[in-house]
């Protein structure tokens, strides 16, 4: 909303300025052709300002160091015009000129620092401070965790409160996906391209697509790499179900959310020595051994369950493996055998 209180405002003042000025011009200029002028000039700023990509920053920030540079940037190109206005124009008029064109460039100042990406930075020579990061931290989403889905489930759920960031290399990659020659992949893409539909309309869900010019981003190649570059840039968290970009960010010293992660750690507890039924529905890779899955998907295997195959079986718990990639259950057969 204050983006458009301070578009309201430059046409106002603006429109104000050129009224008053347009009455000390008749001599020179027509009055209304004048208005009009003036006024087609804040129309066409204000479209400038519309049609380019929404930015995000701190709203104080933005304006006050809009205000700042407009009126440092004004003042120069002040002194590089007043000299012509003079010789051209009455005193009273260049004054309105100037006016004028503080206005202007204050409010291009504002605008674009309100629309300018996160990564603002107060930049010294040979020394850069990185701005800090208070509050929620943005969560990065890899292409894997959209394609999946589950990620729309979770927002659902209203658990995280953070600002979901798309970096615009994510959604070209997504794209591609979406228009490969292979019907798998297509509709792979398709499917993320869906999820991000359905988070970007979640009234409660904010999804910001990143695609400033950051160079320690750019100077990777790979996909993974550009994702933990520009966590570390913005100081967020990588969301993923990947199992290598899981490493590569932790090894980075990134945090990383895993939905596997969090599927696993919402499951049942199983404990060794616990007895459950078990469908036995294919073999398993070693001699004997059966294979079967909990309502919940995760894979058991039981040993000696082979001769059980599509049947029940009573299944005593022996171990259970916990990995990123998902959880494992091995058993044997119960002395009792069978339901």
């Amino acid at each position: 909303m204050l983006i458009y209180f301070i578009r309201a405002s430059f046409l106002l003042i603006v429109g104000g300025i050129a009224a008053r000025v347009a009455r000390t011009v008749g001599d020179q200029f027509n009055p209304w052709a004048f208005f009009v002028i003036v006024m087609g000039l804040a129309l066409l700023a204000l479209v400038w300002d519309i049609f380019t990509a929404r930015k995000k920053i701190q709203t104080v920030s933005a304006i006050f160091f809009g205000l700042i540079a407009g009126l440092v940037l004004s003042d120069l190109i002040r002194s590089a015009v007043e000299p012509t206005l003079q010789v051209w124009f009455r005193e009273d008029f260049s004054k309105s000129i100037n006016s004028l064109l503080i206005v202007f460039v204050c409010f291009t100042c504002v605008t674009t620092l309100i629309q300018t990406k996160d990564d603002f930075r107060f930049v010294i020579p040979y020394v850069e401070f990185s701005r800090e990061i208070k509050g929620p931290r943005p969560l990065i989403l890899d292409t894997s965790v959209i394609i999946d889905g589950r990620i729309a489930d979770v927002a659902e759920t209203k658990v995280l409160d953070q600002a979901f960031v798309v970096p615009r290399f994510v959604l070209q990659e997504l794209q591609a996906i979406a228009d490969s020659s292979d019907k798998l992949r297509r509709n792979r893409g398709r499917r993320g391209l869906d999820i991000l539909n359905r988070l970007q309309k979640m009234e409660d869900v904010e999804v910001i697509l990143h695609d400033a010019d950051v160079a320690e981003v750019n100077k990777h190649k790979e996909v993974d790499h550009r994702l933990v570059a520009l966590a570390k840039h913005l100081g967020g968290k990588v969301v993923t179900n990947d199992y290598n970009l899981n490493k590569i960010a932790k090894l980075q010293g990134i945090d990383v959310i895993n939905l596997n992660d969090i599927a696993n750690s919402l499951k049942p507890v199983v404990l060794p020595g616990e007895h459950m039924m078990v469908k036995i529905i294919k073999r398993g890779e070693e001699q004997g051994q059966g294979v079967g899955y909990l309502d919940d998907g995760t894979m058991i295997v039981v040993e000696q369950g082979a001769q059980y195959l599509n049947d029940q079986a009573r299944v005593q718990v022996t171990s259970v493996l916990q990995t990123s990639a998902g959880r494992m259950i091995f058993g044997k057969i119960d002395s009792e055998r069978r339901a």
